[in-house]
């Protein structure tokens, strides 16, 4: 091998080892893309003080005993959901959970400190309804479904959901070694084995974002009658809420 030859290959190797580093430290950048969040008249806003920030949610309070917490996309301000929710789930107290770094919330968006934020939620929700519903969209679905798994939800709904985010990242980055380099992994499928509650899982028909096999292998990991895939019809990732089956299929198990 001529010394050109084997310098070209050796730049090649240095800027793919870069590249790899870049990833590697930038890498939460590129799962989460915090909203700044907007404040409507009619809304209250509850303030989770962790340890180390002050994480906020948007509320629609109910005298009632039931009660919904919803976790959205990695790039969703979710308080934008609490109009549509509110009319179609008029039982229910709401609470939207804004993640660290989105709608005020102090802090650095990471799996484990979402995780942390979600079950104080749940905990001071839950002291006051007794029955608790849980939805989770695309990024969120995977804080969902580990909620879950560690406490007694009455119902629990997964909307474009994943069987890990390693695999959806592999889809992304296929020249990058991502089971390596990933920190925030997200293995639904992991908790789906310990989760007993029904369960519903919502698949748009053209995802661009989530592969259907991925949420068919999460189906697949859920113990056997405890959860059902749909599909909502001329849908994608971004576009499935928009479709009239979305909060339909969401009522006829929240509204029973």
């Amino acid at each position: 091998m001529s010394r050109t030859l084997m310098l070209l290959v050796a730049l090649i190797v240095a800027v793919y080892l870069v590249l790899c580093a870049a990833l590697f430290v930038f890498q939460r950048s590129l799962i989460y893309f915090p909203q700044a969040g907007t404040v409507e008249s009619a809304e209250s806003r509850l303030k989770l003080s962790m340890a180390d920030a002050d994480v906020w949610v948007t509320t629609r309070e109910s005298v009632g005993q039931r009660a919904l917490i919803y976790f959205g996309g990695n790039a969703e301000d979710v308080s934008h959901n609490l109009p549509e929710f509110a009319a179609a789930f008029p039982d229910y107290a709401l609470y939207f959970l804004h993640y660290r770094g989105f709608g005020g919330s102090g802090g650095k968006p990471s799996e484990e400190a979402i995780a942390e934020d979600a079950l104080a939620l749940f905990d001071q929700v839950y002291a006051s309804h007794p029955q608790v519903a849980v939805i989770g969209r695309s990024l969120g679905s995977g804080v969902a479904v580990r909620l879950a798994s560690q406490r007694p939800v009455q119902n629990l709904i997964l909307v474009t959901p994943y069987n890990s985010l390693e695999e959806v990242a592999v889809k992304q980055y296929p020249w990058v070694p991502v089971k390596w380099l990933l920190k925030d992994r997200y293995e639904s499928g992991k908790y789906a084995a310990h989760i007993r509650v029904p369960t519903l899982l919502l698949a748009a028909s053209d995802d661009e974002v989530i592969a259907r096999d991925s949420t068919e292998r999460l189906l697949g990991n859920f113990p056997k009658g405890v959860a059902v895939l749909k599909v909502v019809p001329d849908s994608g990732h971004n576009s499935i809420s928009e479709r009239g089956e979305y909060l339909r299929w969401m009522g006829d198990v929240l509204n029973r």
